[in-house]
């Protein structure tokens, strides 16, 4: 298979995307509730059958139905009649389901070393000062062999670093206590946005993103995110740290046939809302490079103006849903999205864009050479999947049924950062007999229990005489005395 099928064309032309343009990215855009989610599961779909693995966020709950056959629509059957077999070929996908928060799918975690410095301060709205404290903390680690697993352990480091900031300026630079206590304030929150479960083991093995089931098709990774994106900044930071992550470890491909994985990045407005001039930049290169590994990138959203130029740019193949032009920034969005096409004299472009139907859109697409089409417009082809959600019984079984059951369900502890600072600490403890704090209820230990020795009455005596001695009455004694001793000034 060389393409896949996207859409028919008023005059019934089909309308496909050549598979190996498929890594060069693309755009799915338009209006709240003109068909941008069925669109990414029917091209999801026929990229599944083509032999590509999918990895697509499920902001709304309404991707799910992918893992099951449709069927029992007039509309869709209307549509598909003409270019399908007869009877229609009703089937769902080989589909994984991940969740963060283990609810709703397999377990998806990271480690904070995997995350590295920069994501993890945008994921706390670090500022300058802050994020200059977490690389700092992060180097310290590397250099004092502590691994950061999980929150407790960055929490573990940030105390270390508290109490050991005047060792560390002498190597690293000024340590704030101050921007520590922030970035501890900022922990917390985080862990309870669910950090706590997003960040521990066993980490997400990449390979298991990229896997084929019996017959060759590919397996559809949909990340349920109805919970998630209620915090936007957890969801386009997660999703840009998996990005990262295909874009460091996977080999160089070079020129491919079709993709090895697309990602959908749904709400891909939130990934660049708000965020530094610094994580933009890398954004763009990883876009422009990690398809020489192998993976396409799709980003979802409501007009091309929620992507900025450098990136929008690279994104090859186009799918633009009707927008609405109520206020001046709709039709600044029109008039963008339709200058982003390469023209065609039969189609007014700008024009239609506010005139599309539920469904109904245009496209362009590259060519075998990489030169982008004319924009046509066409009616997307619905997949043969069910459109719409799965129950929770449908989804327990789906999970069940997984490759990947068990795997990633049982939260492991090993020793890093946390245990290792606490060790040390008692260590020091011990060493300086420092006592430990000891709670009121718990029980003595045995030479707490051993009888005191018994103190003679020369001991009681000195150290009653001491007592006065060190007092203020006996300091002002101490002073008369020793000053007639050695002569003082009258």
């Amino acid at each position: 298979m060389k393409e896949v099928l996207v859409g028919i064309t008023p005059k019934k032309a089909k309308k496909f995307l050549n598979l190996a343009m498929g890594n060069r990215h693309g755009l799915i855009a338009g209006a709240t509730g003109t068909g941008k989610t069925v669109t990414l599961q029917s091209l999801a779909e026929r990229f599944s059958k083509a032999g590509i693995s999918i990895f697509a966020a499920d902001v709304k709950g309404d991707l799910s139905g992918i893992a099951l056959p449709g069927g029992n629509n007039p509309k869709i059957e209307k549509i598909l009649t003409p270019i399908e077999a007869k009877p229609i070929p009703w089937a769902g996908c080989p589909t994984i389901f991940w969740d963060l928060y283990g609810e709703k799918g397999h377990p998806l975690r990271t480690t904070l070393t995997e995350m590295g410095p920069l994501l993890l301060g945008r994921l706390l709205n670090a500022n300058v000062i802050q994020q200059g404290i977490i690389d700092i903390a992060f180097k310290a680690a590397d250099d004092e062999g502590l691994l950061l697993l999980d929150l407790k352990d960055f929490t573990a480091l940030l105390n270390w670093m508290s109490d050991n900031a005047e060792t560390l300026r002498r190597q690293y630079g000024n340590v704030s206590k101050s921007s520590i206590g922030a970035i501890q304030r900022g922990l917390l929150s985080l862990s309870e946005a669910g950090g706590n479960q997003f960040f521990g083991e066993p980490a997400l093995q990449l390979r298991d993103l990229i896997k084929l089931d019996e017959s060759g098709k590919g397996y559809i990774n949909i990340l349920d995110a109805t919970k998630l994106i209620n915090d936007p900044r957890l969801y386009s930071t997660f999703l840009l740290w998996l990005l990262s992550e295909l874009f460091e470890q996977l080999p160089e491909l070079g020129e491919v046939d079709k993709p090895k994985l697309i990602f959908f990045f749904d709400e891909a407005h939130l990934l660049f809302n708000s965020a530094p001039k610094i994580l933009l930049d890398k954004i763009e290169q990883m876009v422009r490079l990690i398809r020489s590994k192998g993976v396409g990138v799709y980003f979802v959203t409501q007009t091309p103006l929620d992507v900025p130029e450098t990136i929008l740019g690279q994104l090859g193949n186009r799918i633009q849903h009707a927008l609405r032009a109520f206020t001046p920034k709709d039709q600044k969005a029109v008039k963008t999205a339709a200058q982003t096409f390469r023209q065609n004299p039969a189609v007014d472009s700008e024009k239609l864009i506010m005139e599309l139907g539920v469904g109904e859109a245009l496209v362009s697409f590259l060519d075998a050479d990489g030169i982008p089409s004319m924009v046509e417009e066409v009616q997307i082809v619905p997949p043969l999947s069910r459109i719409g959600t799965i129950t929770a019984e449908e989804r327990t079984t789906l999970i069940k049924h997984s490759p990947l059951y068990g795997v990633y369900d049982t939260t492991l502890e090993r020793e890093s950062a946390y245990e290792i600072i606490s060790k040390r600490t008692l260590a020091r403890q011990q060493e300086q007999h420092i006592p430990t704090e000891n709670n009121d209820n718990t029980e003595p230990t045995k030479s707490s229990r051993s009888p005191k020795p018994r103190v003679s009455t020369t001991q009681v005596l000195i150290k009653n005489t001491t007592k006065v001695l060190t007092s203020r009455i006996g300091q002002q004694i101490m002073r008369g005395i020793l000053g007639s001793i050695f002569g003082g000034k009258k």
